[in-house]
């Protein structure tokens, strides 16, 4: 995986920014109905359930099919990461600490899983439904024997 510097326009940083936080919104969401299927019902939801919940939500919230379908689904692989941390921490007898709800301007990243995004020969990354940003490009030298995250 590689990390690049991205150059967005104002408006493009402004569609970053709402794509940012309909990820937060999903996420709380998620964590939510998971917290509730559990206090009421004693029942455990699966990732799936979380995935499968995803057309029913952008019916009811139409800015959520402004964000990639892939970018949604891996807010709610996030939630099952957490969900999974959560129980390892209790079964190693461990303090658990529960997932928390994410406030306002505190959901920092999105990826784009498989699709949904492409790297052009003119140093830009297309995004979809966001556009072309450029980016810096890092010298060959700092690439040889790196592993860099892309965020």
């Amino acid at each position: 995986m590689f990390q690049y510097r991205i150059y967005p326009t104002k408006s493009q940083a402004k569609a970053l920014e709402q794509v940012l936080e309909e990820c937060r919104w999903l996420y709380n969401e998620t964590l939510a109905y998971r917290t509730r299927a559990w206090e009421q019902e004693q029942r455990a939801v699966s990732w799936y359930e979380s995935k499968a919940r995803i057309p029913l939500l952008k019916q009811a919230r139409s800015t959520l099919k402004n964000v990639h379908s892939q970018v949604l689904q891996n807010v709610t692989e996030r939630v099952e990461l957490a969900m999974q941390a959560f129980f390892r921490r209790c079964k190693a007898g461990e303090t658990p600490g529960y997932p928390r709800f994410k406030g306002k301007g505190r959901y920092e990243s999105f990826t784009f899983t498989q699709s949904g995004f492409s790297i052009t020969h003119d140093e830009r990354v297309c995004l979809s439904k966001i556009g072309s940003i450029k980016m810096g490009v890092p010298s060959p030298a700092t690439r040889q024997d790196q592993d860099v995250d892309c965020a």
